[in-house]
């Protein structure tokens, strides 16, 4: 069984390559930097969509969230839900406007719209730095989850499993850029969505019946029934914490919100938000759902993050196995070069170019440098993962909540709050960012709230106050931004 389910994953792998080598081609004509990590901005609704929702979902997605599901009962699988109007929030507050602004400005980085609103070096230099920092652990834990992955459904030594996946990942972000990167997502995402459907089916027929699996949950704990979960860990608190960093404060991350200027029109953007809805919602249920019912199936799992795995192999034939085995490491791929390009661009684009702005000429050049950077970059992450922690779901929701409490007000109020200036910007992302790293390090929990939520609030707090002693913005002129 495990070579059909290699074979298959071989396969997709060479799909994979074949995108890449495509938007290769695709990139020889127009500005190298827009085409490389913006696409030339001509992504249509449905790539708009999947890239979008490929890029939200990772490693967490298919193993720790129905790990989770798995021990804790179908209380977890409405939890979950929370994260439906993901996509609908993030292309209605930042969408259009944001696109709109990054066209005048002709940005091209997420840093580069926030130079121009804000016209100051220090919010870029934060803004690079915390970027940076945050990404080492995103994509170290998605590096961890694709190795592991293979390791429990392929037989793959952990060490052979990252380098498969590191060096392929890493070869087609360096050398595809951002068409390589949503081509693929596309196609990920209908993986992803297929796999999930095919899996759900497959447990619920394992188990009997969607009544018979319920019925057997209740019996192992009536708890797992519940929608308060096992240990009455779903509290108003915890649920509270759960939205505002997985949902709400997905609008702050840098990877969403280049995404939101990088489409082709404002039917794109509708188009975006009802596809990009419906997946979300389909693959949220499908997969904490198959987690949930899973236990009914196998009910003496150690180590929960294992269920997903441990279920393609037992209840799907290899062919199906080998196909569900691609929709996880789709989800790890897209989250995975979203990070890379936006980290790639953090290097080239904001620090070094804009310390050496008469280099921008030189296209060749900027070709050669944003492709090894690229490259590099996948590797040095690849050496990070070698010796993986125990749990991955914390470091990576640690890497995704720093992101929200550095970004995530500078954003909106730069967007939708004129008088906002560069102090504000400032005192928000020090705020936001020193709290969460401190409250998150030494697991405080402030009247049981996650971390995300006091950082956010505080950070808000600091940014209106800040505002106050800051000097007004002139408007940016269109040249603002160089390249």
């Amino acid at each position: 069984m495990q070579t059909e389910i290699i074979t298959v994953l071989i396969v997709y792998l060479v799909v994979v390559f074949a995108l890449s080598m495509y938007a290769m081609r695709k990139r020889s004509s127009g500005s190298f930097l827009s085409e490389y990590f913006l696409g030339s901005r001509s992504m249509g609704g449905l790539v708009l969509a999947m890239t979008l929702t490929a890029t939200y979902v990772s490693a967490s997605s298919f193993i720790g969230g129905p790990g989770a599901a798995y021990k804790y009962g179908l209380g977890w699988v409405l939890l979950a839900m929370i994260q439906v109007p993901t996509i609908w929030l993030s292309l209605g507050i930042l969408g259009k406007k944001f696109a709109i602004l990054a066209r005048r400005y002709n940005a091209i980085t997420l840093n580069d719209m926030l130079q121009a609103r804000y016209q100051n070096r220090a919010v870029v230099w934060i803004a690079s730095i915390s970027l940076l920092v945050a990404f080492v652990g995103a994509i170290a834990v998605q590096f961890i989850g694709g190795a592991r992955l293979l390791e429990t459904a392929a037989g793959i030594k952990y060490e052979n499993g990252l380098l498969i996946f590191g060096i392929s990942i890493a070869l087609y972000t360096a050398f595809g850029g951002f068409r390589a990167s949503v081509l693929n997502d596309t196609m990920q995402g209908m993986v992803m969505l297929i796999g999930t459907l095919v899996l759900l089916a497959g447990v619920i027929y394992a188990a009997g019946g969607l009544h018979s699996a319920v019925q057997t949950l209740e019996h192992i704990d009536p708890k797992l029934v519940s929608p308060h979960g096992a240990d009455d860990i779903l509290t108003p608190a915890f649920m509270t914490s759960f939205w505002v960093l997985v949902c709400f404060g997905v609008i702050g991350l840098p990877h969403t919100a280049v995404r939101c200027i990088s489409y082709k029109d404002s039917k794109a953007v509708h188009r975006g938000i009802i596809i990009g809805t419906v997946v979300v919602s389909l693959l949220m249920l499908g997969m904490h759902l198959a987690g949930a019912l899973g236990r009914a199936i196998i009910p003496d799992l150690t180590v929960p993050d294992l269920v997903i795995p441990t279920l393609m192999v037992k209840v799907l034939p290899a062919w199906a196995a080998g196909l569900f085995l691609a929709a996880p490491m789709a989800a790890i791929m897209s989250n995975v070069n979203a990070h890379l390009l936006q980290a790639s661009a953090t290097i080239v684009k904001d620090l070094w170019l804009s310390a050496r702005p008469a280099k921008i000429e030189n296209e060749r050049r900027l070709k050669h440098i944003s492709t090894w950077t690229t490259l590099i970059l996948g590797v040095l992450m690849m050496l990070a993962a070698w010796r993986p922690p125990e749990m991955i779901i914390w470091l990576n929701l640690l890497a995704f909540g720093g992101l929200e409490a550095v970004f995530l007000w500078p954003l909106v109020l730069g967007l939708y709050w004129e008088r906002a200036n560069a102090a504000g910007a400032l005192s928000a992302m020090i705020v936001g960012g020193v709290l969460y790293a401190a409250l998150a390090t030494f697991n405080i929990q402030v009247a049981g709230f996650h971390p995300i939520v006091p950082s956010l609030l505080l950070s808000l707090l600091a940014f209106v106050i800040g505002n106050r002693f800051g000097q007004p913005v002139a408007e940016a002129p269109n040249i603002t931004v160089n390249h």
